[in-house]
């Protein structure tokens, strides 16, 4: 009788009910506020035209030329300083005649020999500074001493020693470029963190080859806005130094026709070979220079 009381008692195995999954979804959809949706309207146009970067340099450029025609046709002054369209004049002018394209030819020529050969010479400084306490003493003495000294004091010398042509100039644009490379990229290799030289160490890396594989990639941002700088030195001083003697082998570049031009007291010549100096300086920055950052920085995310 117990033994039959039991077995009734107890549930039998197929009475119990099955345990149904629990379904969790794994993204949970918040109902959006409603002063947050005005965020996914879509932008009006004057917005989408505004996160152009091109167009809002373009329009900036469009009102500093304003400004300059306003100015101009206000001081009515032609030989002090003329008016947008006298230098647009003047500036096309030159251009069909081909003075102005021959002019500066022959800077950019010069001017890349000096940049390129800094840039040599800062790249074997700034190696051997960070392979050896020795070297990098080296380049901080030399950069201390020779830095801040303008390249445009070094003409004397450099006429004595090069004499009057490209030897001169390429001379102080070496010295313009070389501090300005080095000290930006020993700065960049110097921010980089133990622990990629130590990983770049323990792959059997040595010298050249660290720096090559790790460091470089590593300091770029460092080594790009040297670059820049040495660029932008380099130019400054190449179209100073031709003001001063920038005749070679009987020709001279962008400075050469500026000084010419002023001495024969045509003002908006004179414009136009500046404005045509500002005109190389905007491309190679924003086709040069803004390429590489574009592919190389922005693309590793470095910079935003």
């Amino acid at each position: 009788m117990n033994t039959l009381q039991s077995a009734q008692a107890a549930p039998s195995a197929s009475a119990v009910p099955p345990i149904e999954p629990v379904f969790r979804p794994e993204i949970v959809l918040e109902p959006v506020p409603a002063e947050l949706s005005s965020i996914q309207r879509p932008l009006s146009t004057f917005e989408t035209l505004y996160r152009l970067s091109w167009l809002r340099k373009t329009v900036i450029l469009l009102v500093l030329a304003l400004v300059w025609e306003i100015y101009g046709r206000w001081l009515d002054n032609a030989l002090l300083f003329p008016s947008f369209t006298d230098t647009l004049e003047a500036f096309v002018g030159g251009i069909t005649s081909g003075v102005l394209l021959l002019r500066a030819v022959i800077s950019l020529k010069t001017l890349l020999i000096g940049y390129g050969i800094g840039i040599a010479l800062a790249a074997v400084l700034t190696t051997v500074a960070i392979s050896s306490k020795i070297g990098n003493d080296l380049l901080e003495t030399l950069t201390a001493m020779f830095n801040p000294l303008p390249a445009i004091a070094l003409l004397p010398l450099a006429l004595i020693w090069f004499g009057l042509g490209n030897g001169s100039v390429i001379f102080v644009l070496v010295h313009s470029v070389l501090w300005a490379v080095a000290l930006n990229t020993h700065s960049g290799f110097r921010g980089v963190s133990k622990t990629l030289r130590m990983v770049g160490q323990n792959y059997g890396l040595k010298r050249f080859a660290l720096v090559q594989h790790v460091l470089i990639p590593a300091a770029f941002p460092s080594i790009l806005t040297g670059l820049k700088v040495g660029w932008a030195f380099a130019w400054r001083t190449l179209i100073a130094a031709e003001l001063v003697f920038g005749v070679s082998s009987g020709s001279g570049g962008l400075g050469w026709y500026i000084f010419e031009n002023r001495n024969s007291l045509e003002t908006a010549n004179v414009f136009a070979g500046l404005f045509f100096v500002i005109l190389i300086g905007l491309a190679v920055e924003n086709l040069l220079f803004a390429r590489i950052e574009k592919r190389t920085l922005h693309r590793w995310g470095m910079q935003h």
